[in-house]
């Protein structure tokens, strides 16, 4: 058998190099480049291979090895997990600063490569840390185990249902060591991804369970964007007038002024999903992980009688609530199941109803965008201010805080990739990097970063990244002076905002909300900040001012921060949900006890599905 002589990162590098997947006859490079923050364990491995042949695998320099992660994921979802980017890092902090944003990879399904590399302590490491939140794990201890590693890590990477962070752990000398390579291991590789369809019998009876409803509800997941599902999603809803409600993952599965489109659904949900989904009698999930949020700590599909049918190509997921589940590819699916509904339609007065409530909700996020709100605007306003900026196709991207429950309740999605808001990890200090990734996988479209300055503080270094690398990001930078979503829990629960504040210490005590003469907030400019990071700043102190700066970043060609105060009291309203968050049992406070009662008859209307 042929061979080349390598060194085994030399090989590694090659072999990425030419990993593409084809779905649909439609072929892609799996890997995009590669990420990497060099330390004396990679620098003469790793990095001698990139400098060796930068044609291969353009290297991407992170200021961060968390954020390099998030930009990866950004890049993986952006791209329908049809591609990612490879992340380098050595040993030490290096190392244990990537679990978090492994973690997120393997909890969101995006499959990002990590290399790390160098044992000290025999056969253990730091990189062991990762062995929980990762999909795929194998250190590389001689240059020959290369080979099926990277060939293991591959059937994982392109797995769309067990899909996740893979991590080689790949010590500095074997790096570096050479080794007759076949060169068929080193040759293109297409990895083909199938849309397995559900079983026949199972879609015949969901099909019967489907006609036999009166009020069936569609719940669109990740799965029916991933799989690119959105036109047969709607070509089944336009047949039968079956209403959608939306996961955070699944927004943009319907334009949002589609007349069966319903928004978002559970605990972040609009009124107009949640109460078709108190008397729907048969929910058909699609794509979706039923996450606590979606069923609003199951409380929000409250028909006694509700039934449930699952297409999800993870059957750990198609097999929840209880339901008929239908393993296979969301697309694949729904066109079977648009056959087997040929010439059912529901009764039109739920048509009918579907179609009111769409408009009643879109009348109430326009209230909410021109709320008038003064004289700090309010968070709804800003929402507002950015999607009348925003075109069609353009990318808002989002992670924690209160601002990913609003921008599901309020953002008008048009485009099934308009829409990124990091919410299976609620990972604090995605967006900017998470934003930097949706970029270099769609450069023709403008990215909005939504972020608060909570998660700012947290991870703003790429920013810095994005200007290197010409990547205009448009960041809006919305200060609320602390952690604004927590704080707004800890009032619900009784606690008075406790410790979620950004001020002085005075008397003990960094204020609390009910607080009538609090101590100063801290004097931070994150304006000066991003400006010092290199970002054409505008500060922004309203509406007018936000809008006028919006127009003002349109015709900038580099990374655009608009910096914006909001009233951190002047919430979205929550509609007809509740999330299951425990309050104490026992407290001195009066307040947490009146929580405590209130979530105790909450809790009676949780029901398990079987």
């Amino acid at each position: 058998m042929p061979t080349a002589r390598l060194t085994a990162a030399q090989a590694l590098v090659r072999f990425l190099a030419q990993q593409h997947v084809e779905r649909d006859g439609v072929e892609h490079r799996f890997f995009g480049g590669c990420f990497g923050i060099f330390g004396h364990g990679n620098v003469a491995g790793i990095g001698e291979a990139l400098y060796e042949s930068p044609e291969l695998l353009t290297y991407y320099q992170a200021r961060n090895e968390q954020a390099m992660v998030h930009a990866a994921v950004g890049y993986a979802r952006m791209r329908n997990r049809l591609g990612t980017l490879a992340c380098t890092t050595s040993i030490g902090p290096g190392a244990t600063n990537l679990v978090t944003g492994a973690a997120l990879a393997t909890v969101n399904r995006l499959p990002v490569l990590q290399q790390l590399e160098v044992p000290w302590r025999g056969d253990v490491s730091v990189n062991d840390s990762l062995q929980p939140v990762s999909r795929y794990f194998d250190r590389i201890e001689r240059p020959e185990q290369l080979v099926p590693a990277a060939l293991s890590a591959m059937r994982v990477l392109v797995n769309q249902a067990e899909t996740g962070a893979v991590t080689l752990a790949f010590p500095q000398d074997v790096q570096a060591e050479a080794y007759d390579f076949p060169e068929e291991f080193l040759r293109r590789r297409v990895w083909h991804l199938p849309r397995p369809l559900p079983e026949a019998d199972a879609l015949a009876k969901a099909a019967e369970l489907i006609r036999a409803a009166r009020r069936p509800l569609i719940v669109a997941g990740g799965g029916v964007i991933y799989s690119e599902a959105t036109d047969a999603l709607r070509a089944l809803v336009e047949q039968t007038g079956i209403p959608v409600g939306e996961t955070q993952a699944g927004k943009g599965s319907l334009p949002y002024d589609h007349p069966s489109a319903l928004g978002a659904i559970g605990v972040t949900g609009t009124f107009a999903a949640n109460r078709v989904a108190a008397e729907a009698d048969l929910v058909l999930g699609i794509g979706t992980r039923w996450t606590d949020f979606t069923t609003a700590s199951k409380t929000i599909f409250a028909n006694p009688d509700v039934r449930f049918v699952n297409v999800n190509v993870a059957d750990f997921d198609a097999a929840k609530l209880g339901a008929l589940a239908l393993v296979g590819d969301a697309r694949a699916g729904l066109e079977h199941l648009t056959e087997l509904l040929d010439g059912y339609t529901v009764d039109p007065t739920y048509r009918e109803q579907a179609s009111r409530l769409n408009a009643e909700w879109d009348a109430e996020v326009t209230r909410l965008y021109r709320l008038g709100h003064g004289p700090l605007p309010a968070q709804s306003e800003v929402i507002g201010a950015v999607n009348d900026a925003a075109g069609p196709t353009d990318v808002v991207v989002c992670a924690a805080g209160s601002m990913p429950g609003d921008l599901h309740k309020l953002w008008r999605t048009r485009d099934p990739k308009g829409y990124h808001v990091e919410y299976g990890y609620s990972c604090m200090g995605y967006e900017i990097a998470g934003g930097l990734g949706v970029k270099m996988a769609a450069p023709e479209r403008e990215v909005y970063v939504m972020v608060g300055d909570g998660s700012y503080l947290m991870l703003s270094s790429e920013i810095v990244t994005s200007i290197q690398e010409g990547l205009k990001l448009t960041i809006v930078l919305v200060d609320n002076h602390g952690f604004n979503s927590i704080g707004s829990l800890s009032r619900s629960l009784g606690t008075d905002g406790f410790g979620t504040q950004y001020r002085f210490r005075r008397n003990g005590s960094l204020g609390v909300d009910s607080d009538p003469s609090p101590p100063p907030v801290l004097p931070v400019d994150l304006a000066a900040n991003a400006e010092s990071l290199g970002a054409h700043v505008i500060r922004c102190r309203t509406i007018d001012d936000l809008r006028a700066g919006l127009d003002e970043a349109k015709r900038q060609e580099s990374t655009v921060v608009l910096a914006v105060e909001v009233d951190r009291y002047e919430g979205v309203p929550g509609y007809e949900s509740w999330w299951d968050v425990p309050v104490a049992e026992v407290s001195e406070v009066d307040t947490v006890r009146a929580a405590r009662e209130a979530y105790e008859e909450a809790r009676t209307r949780e029901r398990t599905p079987l």
